[in-house]
């Protein structure tokens, strides 16, 4: 039986994973669709909703009388709060985006539309991600130097093994908004982003969007002063570069086009031949 346009559930309450392609397919031709002032102002938005979830992450950070591992789970439950806000308050966040693929692979939009949309939706997330960084630097402290170690520890990683890492992230972050997409309430949204986050930050994988809080934000305390730390602008790009490609990888190709192929593949030839 073909899958029609109204994605439909065979289990309580809750779709089941080809209606949630089809509906994914539906909100990436939404995006798509978007125009280019609306999509940078909510991609700043994003880039804002996830350094608020980063800088609510530093505060269990700045803790140093916690457990490695309580650090970890708290940090992860805390950030979660940026992705939460993404999918329940709307706003256009890159690694999420990545789940439009799937549009140009069922043919409902063009692959130059997509690009020009990832290129808005990261130049957004970018400058809402600065603004904010800049915002909080005047925070110092204990916050700071929590700050200052977080960055640090993404500088100092290989290449190769950041993007790696990136790959991963954004598998747990897609796979968040995937099942975020087929929510039908706010309480939905809140647990199809909590533990994908939870798991990404706790097992110290990288996120671009939030790196380009990370970074920028370290680079400003120790330029003005109200931290120290030996991070530079040529270990932010080297970083953001594998995250931002990594991240990529991981969203497109893990569960984007992983998802169609199982899903929207069988449907699209099935309209071709019809």
């Amino acid at each position: 039986m073909r899958l029609t346009e109204k994605p439909s559930s065979s289990y309580s309450g809750a779709m089941t994973p080809a209606s949630m392609e089809l509906k994914n397919e539906r909100v990436a031709e939404t995006k798509a669709g978007t125009d280019v002032v609306s999509a940078l102002v909510l991609s700043m938005l994003a880039g804002v909703f996830i350094s608020m979830g980063a800088t609510f992450m530093l505060v269990v950070k700045s803790d140093a009388t916690l457990p490695f591992a309580a650090t970890q789970l708290l940090g992860g439950f805390s950030f979660a709060l940026g992705l939460f806000l993404i999918l329940a308050a709307g706003a256009e966040l890159f690694t999420g985006n990545c789940l439009m693929v799937m549009g140009p692979l069922a043919g409902r939009f063009s692959w130059g539309r997509l690009l020009t949309s990832w290129a808005v939706v990261l130049l957004g997330n970018l400058l809402g991600s600065v603004l904010a960084a800049d915002v909080a630097s005047a925070n110092g402290g204990a916050l700071g130097e929590a700050a200052v170690a977080v960055a640090e520890g993404k500088v100092a990683l290989e290449w190769g093994v950041a993007f790696f890492r990136a790959v991963l992230c954004n598998l747990l972050v897609c796979l968040a908004v995937w099942v975020g997409h087929s929510a039908n309430s706010v309480t939905d949204k809140f647990f199809s982003a909590l533990l994908p986050v939870m798991a990404f930050m706790a097992a110290g994988f990288e996120h671009c969007v939030a790196n380009m809080f990370f970074l920028p934000y370290a680079l400003m305390l120790q330029a003005t002063g109200v931290a120290s730390g030996a991070v530079d602008l040529a270990g932010a790009l080297h970083n953001l570069s594998a995250a931002t490609l990594g991240n990529l990888v991981g969203g497109v190709v893990l569960v984007g086009a992983s998802y169609w192929f199982v899903y929207g593949r069988s449907r699209a030839e099935g309209g071709k031949r019809g």
